[in-house]
């Protein structure tokens, strides 16, 4: 098969040649830096390099199968041909499991993909881009739905190495890269919570409701309600902050669950649906003070449980700021495609998804942030970064995720006229206006179009 070469690392310096299905295989986790499941992965590859790719959840009805691959390939090839040109070919992943292990659950599963694999080929051949292979990992095997002997491809799948001993692995131990866990356990980090403590932390979130609503209606000043807000989120930061920390995320999320009280976390979602307190809360955004955050927002997330679910558009779109404001751009792909999964209409996680899609830097963002601690009162300019030329260079290699393939995030409602406040209300997050950081982003947004 063809050779394919993927840089290791930020420096591109160490390269890797691919040569067989095997090894293509075990190279998909490092390429999107988490185990994918339940995915649908396109890798664009340019002059024998990879290039841009997109993931997707499978769908469980066969019916949007192929309108689901036509949408991949056109987001796929489009946005290389915006970047890098037209990519001369297409790998293909299928990744599931089995939801009943079994000595033939593997073969099974081949099988039921194999016309999805057919419609990707299809339509990204329609656009003049061949699929060089389609890959099936299942049950720590692969198919290629690209080769027919048996010889190399058996019936029963080949094993995929991830005994850390490969040429792979221990070139990107050696260029820092690594590999998280599955993307079920990322995203089980950031969902609501489906414990007992469901229903008192539902009661809660009516109670501040009932309480905030009202005192809003009945005229308490909006900044009295974002002081209230941001000194709370202070205070359990440095609860987070002086606890004893856990090596293993799973026991870390339970230990901040434990630090975070009912009331305080319904207090601090109602009020983060303002969008300029989200603001405020979004300058915690660098050093320590952004890890102790990041450990609330992903806590809040959580704990949007039954009717508030659309709330958590908020707190998630804070972790997906933070997270890559940190450099994390898998957890922050993820938190934003949750974010757009709550709320699709959410203006600060849709352009916060599509600078990440556009391969922009988060600098100006910070820049707009930075000032506004400086300038507590938002000025009606609405371009606050004044840098002509930001430093926005794109990594030909970096994920669309795939909020992006659903369609280019565009900003909700315009930069012109009153920019009236989000009003917490029991009914969901609301966003009508743009805010600064928002503002930030389409300025950004805007300039990486006008090149």
């Amino acid at each position: 098969m063809t050779n394919h070469s993927e840089p290791a690392g930020l420096t591109g310096e160490a390269k890797i040649t691919l040569r067989t299905a095997g090894e293509l295989a075990e190279a998909l986790p490092y390429l999107l830096g988490f185990r994918p499941d339940d995915s649908i992965v396109l890798v664009a590859l340019h002059k024998g390099r990879f290039g841009g790719r997109v993931r997707l959840g499978i769908p469980e009805r066969t019916e949007d199968w192929e309108a689901v691959a036509r949408q991949m390939a056109q987001c796929l090839i489009g946005e290389c041909e915006r970047r890098d040109g037209h990519p001369d070919s297409v790998v293909a992943f299928l990744c599931q499991d089995a939801s009943a292990p079994g000595p033939d659950a593997g073969p099974r599963i081949m099988q039921w993909l194999r016309p999805l694999a057919q419609l990707l080929r299809t339509e990204c051949g329609a656009l003049d881009v061949p699929v060089t292979e389609a890959l099936c990992l299942s049950e720590g095997r692969y198919w290629s739905y690209c080769c027919a002997r048996a010889k190399c491809c058996p019936a029963e799948g080949n094993v995929i190495e991830t005994d850390g001993t490969s040429v792979m692995a221990a070139t990107a131990a050696f260029a820092g890269i690594q590999v998280r866990g599955s993307l079920g356990r990322l995203r089980a980090r950031l969902a609501p919570l489906e414990t007992a403590l469901v229903t008192d932390q539902t009661r809660a979130l009516d109670a501040a409701a009932m309480d905030l609503v009202p005192r809003i209606l009945a005229g308490t000043p909006r900044k009295e309600v974002e002081a209230a807000t941001l000194d709370l989120a202070h205070l359990v930061m440095r609860r987070l902050a002086d606890a004893p920390g856990a090596a293993d995320a799973l026991a870390a999320d339970l230990k901040d669950d434990e630090l975070l009280a009912h009331d305080e976390a319904a207090s601090l979602i109602l009020g983060l649906q303002d969008r300029l307190t989200r603001d405020r809360a979004a300058e915690w955004m660098e050093g320590e003070e952004a890890v102790h955050a990041l450990r609330l927002w992903r806590a809040l997330a959580r704990r949007c449980v039954g009717p508030y679910g659309e709330h958590a558009a908020a707190p998630l779109a804070l972790v997906g700021w933070v997270a890559w404001s940190l450099g994390d751009t898998v957890e922050a792909d993820q938190a934003l495609e949750m974010a757009l999964g709550a709320d699709p209409r959410y203006t600060f996680a849709r352009l916060l998804n599509e600078a990440r899609a556009d391969g922009l830097d988060p600098e100006p963002v910070r820049r707009s942030l930075r000032a506004r601690r400086t300038d507590p009162d938002p000025d009606p300019d609405p371009d606050p970064d004044p840098d002509p030329d930001p430093d926005l260079d794109s990594d030909s290699a970096s994920d669309t995720s795939a909020g992006t393939v659903e369609g280019e995030a565009t900003s909700a409602g315009g930069v012109d006229g009153p920019r009236p406040s989000a009003v917490a209300v029991p009914g969901g997050a609301a966003d009508p206006g743009m805010s600064r950081a928002t503002r930030g982003l389409e300025a950004a947004l805007r300039r990486r179009g006008e090149r």
